[in-house]
């Protein structure tokens, strides 16, 4: 515990250790105390919302040094998610390692916009192929798979850690067996045609990657933040690979808060059209969906 803190004890009370919880959060200067403190304890506790509210006089028992050392970790910035192992998206837990990207609800985006262009080209009751680069934690490809149960997919990603997470996710749901990982960059190797590209790539600008906060700076691999001198590295590689190759005539990727006219810019120059995009809860246009005609 750090200095002044007193530790946690077996026989100290749910509500004693919350209340605690979210004291030294808030003094700490975190944002969402009350929310860090609520959801670090039911997942050390196993015990959902409801348990944690109704019965705040069971005493925390063995859990006591769990609480203690995650407390410190939350203390030092470490994201709740990495703290548990474990991100809720879309209706579902994935597992989280420091190899992957901790996954943002503003991902689910790319998975709403997603559905609605197959829905709308006639697709969502058909065996659809889905392409997933850069598949990090894997929350893509295994969502979209669950949500359509007649499709299959690809997932790529240059770090052969980050593919086993997401083969585990992958198990999780249930998709494991209409999914193939493959350890590549963009869908090199990756024979055959898809329905659908999808991708949340690297897209903050280098220079901007030391003032970003501690929680995403420290704690997220530099893999999956860093886009190039102006963030726009790998939307050029995919925009480029997919034209040339005639792999795909839809795509819908994730982009960085004020990027939609340059994102756009650059999928264009490889023959590209922006068909629709799709704001998240804090109205910035967080993904695009795009089509080509070869």
């Amino acid at each position: 515990m750090q200095k002044g803190q007193r530790a946690f004890e077996h026989d100290e009370t749910v509500g004693a250790a919350l209340a605690r919880m979210t004291r030294a959060f808030g003094e700490a200067g975190l944002d969402s105390a009350a929310w860090d403190a609520r959801i670090l304890l039911q997942g050390l506790l196993g015990i959902d919302g409801t348990a944690l509210l109704t019965k705040p006089e069971q005493p925390i028992g063995s859990a006591a040094d769990r609480i203690a050392d995650a407390v410190q970790r939350r203390l030092a910035h470490e994201p709740v998610s990495r703290i548990l192992g474990v991100r809720s998206f879309y209706g579902r837990e994935f597992i989280v390692t420091p190899d992957v990207l901790d996954p943002r609800p503003d991902t689910e985006t790319v998975v709403e916009l997603a559905l609605e262009i197959i829905k709308s080209a006639g697709l969502n009751d058909k065996a659809v192929r889905i392409a997933d680069i850069g598949t990090g934690s894997g929350i893509l490809i295994a969502t979209l798979l669950a949500e359509l149960p007649l499709a299959s997919g690809v997932a790529t990603d240059v770090s052969a850690a980050a593919l086993e997470v997401a083969k585990r996710n992958a198990e999780r749901l249930g998709v494991a067996s209409r999914a193939n990982f493959v350890a590549t960059r963009g869908l090199a190797g990756c024979g055959g045609a898809f329905d659908l590209i999808v991708s949340n790539p690297p897209y903050i600008p280098s220079g901007e990657i030391p003032g970003l906060g501690p929680e995403v700076r420290e704690y997220d691999p530099m893999l999956a933040l860093d886009g190039g001198s102006d963030g726009l590295d790998v939307y050029r590689e995919i925009a480029q690979e997919a034209a040339c190759t005639g792999i795909a005539k839809r795509l819908v990727i994730e982009i960085g808060a004020g990027q939609v006219i340059d994102v756009e810019a650059v999928f264009r120059s490889s023959g590209w059209s922006l068909v629709t995009t799709k704001r998240d809860l804090g109205g910035h246009v967080r993904a695009v969906a795009l089509e080509i005609h070869l």
